[in-house]
This record gives C-alpha cells, sequence and structure tokens, in this order.
C-alpha cells in the first residue's frame, strides 16, 4: 500500500506506509535531508571541500574553539555524544589524518590543525 505525503518543503513524498526494514521514526525525509545536507558547505581558499559529516563536525568544533585545545575525548563526546570511548581508540586521529589530507595539511607541518601531544588537536588564531 502507497501512501502519499508532504515534506516541510512541500514535496510530494510517495512510498510504503508498511513493510520497512525498522519500525524507527525517521528525524527527517530524504529530501529534506539532502537540503540540510547541501547547507554546510566548506571551503579553503575559495577551493571546496568535500568532507564526511565527521570531519565537518570536527573542523566546526575545533574552529568554534579557535586557538583553545580540544581534547580528542572531548571530540568524540561533541560527536558521537556517550559512546564508548577509550585513550587507545584511534577513530578521531583517522578523521583528523582524512581532513588534513584534505585540506592540504601535514602532521609534520601543519598549517592548520596542529597536534598538541596527548592532548588533542587546535586550530590557532
Amino acid at each position: 500500500m502507497q501512501q502519499t505525503r508532504f515534506n516541510a518543503f512541500g514535496h510530494k513524498i510517495t512510498g510504503l506506509s508498511l513493510g520497512a526494514d525498522d519500525s524507527m521514526t525517521k528525524p527527517f525525509e530524504p529530501l529534506e535531508l539532502v537540503a540540510r545536507v547541501k547547507a554546510h558547505k566548506c571551503t579553503l581558499n575559495d577551493q571546496p571541500l568535500l568532507l564526511t559529516p565527521t570531519e565537518f563536525s570536527i573542523l566546526e568544533i575545533l574552529c568554534r574553539n579557535r586557538g583553545n585545545v580540544v581534547s580528542s575525548e572531548d571530540l568524540f563526546h561533541q560527536i558521537w555524544k556517550n559512546e564508548y570511548y577509550t585513550k587507545t581508540n584511534n577513530t578521531i586521529t583517522a578523521h583528523i589524518r582524512h581532513l588534513r589530507e584534505k585540506m592540504g595539511d601535514s602532521y609534520e607541518n601543519p598549517k592548520y590543525i596542529k597536534t598538541v601531544w596527548g592532548y588533542g588537536y587546535k586550530i590557532e588564531d
């Protein structure tokens, strides 16, 4: 059985009303997701950066805290909320590495994201 609805943007949404893979209520319709993702644009030196949502979140947090060190643990909890974190967790390190690659930055001689050894990361003023 198909159901027709309209989302917050007035777009017609037609889909199955029964037989979904899960029964969780989604926070928004697919067209709304596209609109929300497109609203987050990131450029560096007038060049677009194609970032994953996690990379975008890390960069946003570091920019909001410009000049201050943000611990890996704080980054982890701000992005994944109450998920499990340990000091041996390399998740943030891996995302920072990918972010630096996309920004043309390096660990050895960083222009943008500085590592504060044993604590976290920062973007300087």
